[in-house]
């Protein structure tokens, strides 16, 4: 079922009206723009910890300057809210401008990187390394100096039996969307859809949602009492409760102000 999604969501971005012309179709994917995200799932080793990461980081992002890495950027998340379920100290999150672009980027690493990798391998053991199409439903606010922190929930959801997702669930989450944001809410919000490295996923996809801070995401939690409608989604979407991470930057695309 998720290739199927994939292949929706890649082929016809047009969650809130339909596939129609051509025209339609570009600015549903301006509006609605799919990227590639890879997550690393990662433990310190033995006797390594934060700033044995900051270190390892620092050399990466010397080599990616001179490899002219510019369409990549990576975030470190670490556990804010989360359950005893959740075995490890650090997920590294990194997306590019397109899938190709992470691809060549991972290629240069691969011939060249082998020092950076040493480097990373002494300091943390990654257990899985997986890939997501993410598509952004709403962008968090243009900041013309963007944070080097930020808070980020992740919920795992699943489609009701019979229940499309173009047809049905984004429809809802658009006006879910929009009711927060008509009440104060500045949350970014995307959809990962699993693509490689899974296997036996127990969800159909991911709802991400980012806050400028724990402050921004407080004021959310204020909305409750009215922003609870699961009428919106009652027998069409299914989500668990958000796990939510701090996350800090560690390199920005040329292009990513957010």
């Amino acid at each position: 079922m998720n290739k199927i999604l994939i292949v929706l969501v890649t082929g016809c971005l047009v969650f809130a009206t339909g596939c129609s012309n051509g025209d339609a179709q570009e600015e549903a994917a301006a509006s609605n723009p799919v990227a590639p995200v890879e997550l690393y799932i990662c433990n310190y080793n033995d006797g390594m910890g934060p700033t044995d990461l900051d270190s390892a980081v620092a050399d990466w992002n010397a080599w990616a300057d001179e490899a002219a890495l510019n369409d990549y950027t990576a975030w470190t998340l670490t556990k804010f809210y989360f359950g005893s379920d959740q075995d490890f100290d650090v997920i590294w999150l990194g997306t590019a401008t397109d899938g190709k672009a992470l691809g060549r980027g991972q290629d240069n690493q691969a011939a060249n990187g082998a020092e950076v990798d040493a480097g990373f391998a002494k300091v943390v053991d990654c257990g899985a390394h997986s890939n997501f199409a993410a598509v952004q439903f709403k962008a968090p606010p243009d900041n013309d100096d963007p944070p080097s922190n930020i808070v980020l929930g992740f919920s795992d959801c699943n489609i009701a039996e019979g229940k499309n997702f173009e047809k049905d669930v984004a429809p809802a989450i658009t006006a879910w969307i929009e009711f927060r944001t008509d009440h104060g809410s500045e949350a970014g919000h995307w959809i990962l859809f699993p693509a490689y490295g899974g296997g036996g996923e127990e969800f159909d996809f991911k709802w991400v949602t980012s806050f400028a801070n724990h402050e921004a995401m407080g004021a959310d939690w204020d909305q409750y009492d009215v922003a609870l409608d699961t009428k919106l989604f009652d027998g069409v979407l299914s989500c668990d409760s958000e796990r939510v991470y701090n996350a800090a930057n560690r390199r920005r695309a040329a292009d990513d102000q957010g």
